[in-house]
């Protein structure tokens, strides 16, 4: 297919990157292009390329043989795969330019003038020197009523507010950033959130439910996550820490001072703060510190096909259901006498209409809320284990440590941010 030299850059979001042979590489999340304070044309610089790995970096546009209606090829398959940091002057065409409010003076359009509009795409061109210019930029008017308002393509020339100073402005819009999002875990949108300019951040952090604000925030590191809750309304705050589950809410909380801690859990509901209150008395690197309370409970009467349909939940994790564990009330933590386990395995070779209290697991040892960190982590080696049972003195369910919550603690405070040691060269072959 006959490549082309026209485009626009929105369009080429997602869109699958290519190897001089064919083979996949990534998609591009971005177009990188730069505004300069003084009125040129600007240029385009590059694409922000998602690898397979999940690890964004920049790839130059010159490295771009051809952009083809499906795919992006590059010239070669080697690349800086340094992860994509953001230098001044470069503006994130997606990130940064899409919904900026400008003004327009084109002759041919005179019901544009005098009227706000917002920038819903950008024109890119290949010279023939082989540079990309950014030569067009599609506005529209602000919708009114739901009403969609027409797409006019202008001259960049007759274009006013594309300056470093417009894209600073406030209140911008993310709606066509939040698209981005759509479909992606919570994990790919915290790594795209983090390599925003301050700016736009915390504009999308804003635009986001707070069911969907705690999940991404669950994936950002501590310092971000502390940011991120300072910078909100206090009780819009206290809703998302109410939307984290309890031992992600606890771990957040406990890195703050105790007084700032405090201040949240003041205006959080009553029920959620008492099970995070719960864990906080625990020392972090402990079987306490390291569980969740909201592990799957049942009473003994539940059936197999009941017991199956709660581990189907979508919001569990696959470590807290593998196991569901079987109480006499009351079922909420800390709960009546622990009875034992059941395990995924087990609920799946039993008749639906069966009751759990019949094949229970009551053999297997359980975890004490003042074990160690590394005792937990023998505890799972030993017992072939991704979820485990607290409990304590007095035999009731305090709640369930899983495999992840361990590795979180396992790892470098640092991991999300480090660079893995075999990515670190400054060229590498893909």
């Amino acid at each position: 297919m006959a490549a082309v030299n026209r485009v626009y850059a929105a369009r080429l979001a997602r869109m699958v990157v290519l190897g001089p042979d064919g083979e996949s590489i990534g998609r591009v999340r971005d177009v990188v292009i730069s505004i300069s304070i003084v009125r040129q044309q600007p240029r385009v610089l590059g694409l922000v390329v998602e690898l397979l790995t999940r690890r964004r970096i920049f790839v130059p546009i010159l490295r771009v043989t051809s952009i083809e209606p499906g795919a992006v090829t590059l010239a070669t398959g080697s690349v800086s795969l340094r992860r994509f940091a953001q230098r001044p002057g470069e503006v994130l065409v997606l990130g940064q330019v899409i919904e900026t409010q400008v003004r327009v003076d084109d002759p041919d359009l005179p019901e544009l003038k005098d009227a706000d509009l917002i920038v819903v795409d950008l024109g890119i061109e290949q010279t023939r020197t082989r540079d990309w210019m950014v030569t067009k930029v599609a506005v529209r008017q602000h919708r009114r009523l739901g009403r969609r308002s027409n797409v006019h393509a202008v001259d960049w020339h007759h274009v006013h507010g594309l300056t470093p100073s417009g894209l600073a402005m406030p209140d911008q819009g993310v709606a066509q950033l939040l698209e981005q999002f759509v479909g992606q875990r919570a994990i790919e949108v915290a790594d795209a959130i983090r390599e925003l300019p301050s700016k736009r951040r915390y504009e999308v952090v804003k635009a986001l439910d707070d069911e969907r604000l705690a999940d991404v925030l669950q994936e950002l590191p501590e310092d971000d996550q502390t940011d991120v809750l300072k910078r909100l309304p206090a009780d819009r705050a206290a809703d998302v820490l109410e939307a984290m589950d309890p031992d992600d809410a606890a771990d957040l909380l406990g890195s703050m001072t105790p007084s700032d801690a405090e201040q949240f859990l003041r205006r959080m509901d009553p029920e959620d703060s008492e099970d995070v209150r719960r864990l906080l008395s625990h020392s972090p690197d402990t079987a306490g510190g390291l569980m969740t309370s909201e592990p799957v409970i049942l009473a003994p009467d539940t059936t197999v096909a009941e017991a199956l349909a709660r581990v189907r939940d979508p919001d569990l994790t696959p470590a807290l259901a593998s196991l569901v564990f079987v109480v006499r009330p009351p079922t909420a933590t800390p709960t009546g006498r622990y009875l034992g386990c059941v395990h995924l395995q087990r609920l799946l070779r039993e008749p639906p209409a069966d009751l759990v209290s019949g094949i229970v697991d009551t053999d297997l040892p359980n975890l004490a809320p003042e074990d160690s960190l590394s005792a937990v982590t023998r505890y799972f080696a030993a017992y072939n284990l991704v979820c485990g049972a607290v409990v304590d003195e007095e035999n009731h369910l305090l709640g369930a440590v899983s495999v992840d919550d361990v590795l979180d603690h396992l790892l470098p405070e640092d991991w999300r941010e480090t660079e893995e040691p075999d990515l670190t060269a400054t060229e590498g072959a893909l």
